[in-house]
């Protein structure tokens, strides 16, 4: 059979194929011009433009708090958007939602959380630079301006609005209100007498304040984020321990004048954060955990410190024999592992200190080494921790960040007297030398987290517990000075102090706050109770 091939002509071959010819004439898929994108937030033009007058150009704070990955650290992101988005309540912070779309503001969460290219800096001469003294003030006279007994004054952060609430803790009622730095951190500490509290800000500013007069005396940054202050106790000295810059601050108490600044380092130079810096009131020192380095330093202010021998001291190491100052001088004691934070026994010789990864031991400070390994486990905040006598024997306890449970152990022998299984994690342990229990939250626990246990300090066992407001958080007691309540924190932007009958664990009365978290009593404060911290 012969092939035929049809022609057909351009034009007819449209008309007979009309399908197929629309088809091809308009594309199901049609081509439109790409569609530009929008160009990256420009996050550090946005932080020049809305952020650098309050947190400063370098971000190291000003008006605002830092603005540094290191103190940011217990911020959440989305916490950190939402602040930026509405604002925060009560302080000088605004909202941007009307000026900043929401790529704006995740490119500022993002920038704020990048660690700088410069490394920042901290010098004398800007601790110097920032101090404030209130001339006044210096002058006061040295009485009370109210009637309440001022052993029996509470002193209450409010991390919901950045304030401070004094309490006359025998009315149980509030005598004054005043703001303070942005995230108090560390727990304020207190001259012998009660008259001078001292806090530091997360982000290095340290407040003295007299709670006398109820006035600021003066202030000082002393670092770009600050871990905690001690005072010593003859009330003539403030160290400051910073994560930033890496460094120990001294201060003269009076007016926080700068006396000296330690740059924390071991023998080879590595740098190291501090983890924590208590006074030792017994040995008339100040004693300092390092986070990175596996030492612990002991800086006497004994006028009268013998000077010592071997050890190594700054920048320089001291041969057999060869003396160094005593007072102001770091005497230190190699570690087998670094301490996230410690604990001292009744006498102030001994330490105990424990790591972030569970491990736990006693450091004598005379010998100046460890003598002991403590099985406690989890993760032990022994800074919360108390001591109490059991069966006869000096006793610490302990509540655990990873464990159900308050570890017990005895003081003599440095041997586990008892686990005692509790609702959840907690963070605080709190007791007082006139009452026979112990009070532990379950803060850190999100099933617990609203009920505090109360346990029998002579069977270790639980007896009671109180839940404040079911399902919000309620945390850290303290007592009165004579033991009789005990005040509970209600830690909730619309929270309270509620005040418990420490006998009969029922309430007596609340006392609206914003977001409350510690609160500290004078005269357990400065009498060193053994059930609170130091």
């Amino acid at each position: 059979m012969q092939k035929m091939t049809l022609k057909i002509p351009y034009l007819a071959a449209i008309s007979l194929f009309p399908a197929m010819t629309t088809a091809w004439a308009s594309d199901p898929t049609p081509v439109t011009a790409p569609v530009a994108t929008p160009p990256a937030p420009d996050a550090s033009a946005l932080y020049q433009t809305h952020c650098a007058a309050c947190h400063s150009d370098d971000r190291f704070g000003m008006m605002g708090p830092a603005l540094l990955p290191e103190n940011l650290e217990r911020l959440k992101r989305k916490d950190a958007a939402a602040t930026i988005r509405d604002g925060r309540v009560a302080t000088q912070m605004p909202a941007f939602a009307d000026q900043l779309s929401e790529a704006d503001i995740n490119a500022l969460v993002d920038f704020i959380y990048t660690p700088p290219a410069k490394p920042p800096l901290w010098t004398d001469q800007d601790i110097t630079a920032s101090r404030v003294v209130n001339a006044d003030a210096l002058k006061l006279p040295a009485k009370p301006v109210f009637s309440a007994d001022p052993k029996n004054l509470f002193v209450v952060v409010e991390a919901g609005d950045h304030h401070v609430s004094v309490l006359d803790g025998d009315k149980l009622e509030p005598i004054h209100r005043f703001a303070s730095r942005y995230a108090l951190h560390g727990g304020p500490k207190f001259t012998a007498d009660g008259r001078f509290v001292y806090f530091a800000s997360r982000d290095g500013w340290i407040t003295k304040y007299d709670l006398w007069n109820l006035t600021v005396v003066a202030e000082v940054r002393a670092g770009i984020n600050t871990r905690n202050l001690a005072v010593s106790s003859d009330g003539k000295w403030v160290m400051v321990g910073n994560y930033l810059p890496k460094t120990l601050v001294l201060l003269d108490a009076k007016d926080l004048a700068l006396k000296r600044v330690y740059d924390v380092k071991d023998e080879a130079g590595t740098l190291s954060r501090v983890s924590a810096v208590y006074d030792a009131a017994p040995r008339q020192s100040f004693v300092v955990a390092l986070k990175d380095v596996p030492q612990i330093w002991e800086i006497s202010y004994d006028p009268k410190a013998e000077p010592i021998y071997k050890g190594y001291v700054h920048d320089y190491k001291m041969g057999e024999g060869v003396a160094a100052p005593g007072p102001f001088t770091p005497r230190v004691t190699v570690l087998d592992t670094t301490l996230d934070d410690f604990y001292f026994d009744p006498s102030y010789n001994r330490v105990l200190g424990a790591s972030r990864d569970g491990k736990a031991e006693v450091i004598d400070l005379r010998v100046r080494r460890k003598i002991a390994d403590l099985d406690l486990g989890g993760m032990p905040h022994l800074g919360s921790g108390i001591t109490f006598d059991y069966q006869g024997h000096p006793v610490m306890a302990t509540t655990d960040l990873k464990a159900a449970k308050v570890t017990v152990i005895d003081m003599q022998d440095w041997k586990k007297v008892a686990d005692i299984p509790v609702n959840g994690t907690g963070f605080f342990l709190r007791s007082h030398d006139k009452t026979p229990y112990m009070w532990v939250d379950s803060m850190m626990d999100p099933k617990f987290r609203d009920t505090l246990q109360i346990i029998d300090k002579t069977t270790l066992k639980v007896v009671g517990s109180v839940t404040p407001a079911p399902g919000k958080t309620s945390a850290h007691v303290e007592f009165t000075r004579d033991g009789k309540y005990a005040l509970v924190s209600l830690s909730e932007k619309d929270g309270a102090i509620v005040v418990y009958d420490a006998a009969t664990f029922k309430e007596v009365k609340r006392l609206p706050m914003v977001k409350p978290v510690g609160k500290y009593n004078v005269w357990n404060k400065t009498t060193r109770d053994r059930g609170t911290s130091h």
